[in-house]
């Protein structure tokens, strides 16, 4: 098959970033478990730049080249809200764990196409907006926000799960005048900028095998980020991001074995109706395009 249209390859491609992802999460899960958050983020942040740079050095037109857009105000800002996103989202591993940090912020495909209409003007039908009341159900199923051991905690993966799902609408808007690969660039470094601004002042020395930890973590951050630009690559985005949910399994894996998390009940419920109502809405946006 042609380069661009390879969607078995696609697939592998896309379960293999949802396992480096979630190989990533749990290294989060622990560093941010011992040093500051910002700190984490920030060295992370530091690799991240360093990848994209490198990443934009190998196109035509080089690092200038990348770094051209005609929206750098909208850039910017969509680059900050991911670093802020990624604080939050590793703020809930802490918190509440992988596991129902993830559930919850499964959702966010289903964020993304509740404000596809206001934000982007396309057209959202009744039966993706069933979707998306069926996909929100299964979060306050998770959150049981009528229970009195309703831990307000469990509302910081659905706030990171806004903010993502408002930076993938921003994403695709600057799409409409910029390259993905002068909004992947803005993203790396302006997210570094962003967090050594903010991360350096909470700065703590981390022991030898941690060092070692924040290399995997940075490794894993650029080795994911390919692998999905690779994706992306060869095969169609309708076709492959479903097989994102993947990660939710990986994750969970995880936090089961190596964190000693447990699933409730509520929770596995919650997250089934949240996977099928976003794989709905994936199937539906395929049969649009169609």
């Amino acid at each position: 098959m042609s380069a661009g249209n390879n969607t078995r390859l696609g697939i592998l491609l896309m379960i293999a970033t949802t396992v480096v992802f979630a190989l990533q999460d749990g290294i989060s899960r622990h560093l941010a478990g011992e040093y500051n958050v910002l700190m984490v983020v920030m060295i992370r942040y530091w690799f991240f730049a360093a990848f994209v740079i490198a990443v934009a050095g190998r196109k035509a037109g080089g690092v200038r080249a990348a770094a051209r857009t005609r929206q750098p105000v909208l850039q910017a800002f969509r680059a900050t809200l991911l670093a802020l996103e990624i604080c939050v989202m590793i703020a809930a591993f802490t918190v509440l764990g992988l596991v129902e940090s993830h559930a919850v912020f499964a959702c966010y495909p289903l964020i993304i196409a509740a404000l596809s209409g206001p934000i982007l003007g396309e057209q959202v039908g009744w039966r993706r907006w069933a979707a998306i009341a069926v996909g929100f159900v299964g979060v306050i199923i998770i959150l049981q926000p009528e229970s009195s051991v309703f831990d307000p905690a469990a509302l910081i993966p659905l706030c990171a799960a806004i903010m993502f799902a408002l930076y993938g609408l921003l994403t695709r808007f600057a799409a409409r005048l910029d390259t993905t690969a002068t909004s992947f660039f803005w993203t790396g470094t302006v997210g570094s900028v962003v967090m050594t601004c903010v991360g350096v002042w909470f700065w703590e020395p981390m022991s030898g095998p941690d060092w070692i930890w924040m290399g995997l973590l940075c490794i894993t951050g650029a080795l994911g980020h390919w692998l999905l630009i690779r994706c992306y690559e060869v095969a169609e985005a309708s076709a492959v991001q479903p097989f994102a949910y993947f990660q939710l399994v990986f994750v969970s894996a995880i936090g089961l074995l190596i964190f000693g998390e447990t699933i409730r009940a509520n929770v596995a419920f919650g997250a089934a109706l949240i996977v099928a109502a976003g794989l709905f809405t994936f199937w539906r946006e395929r049969q649009r395009a169609r």
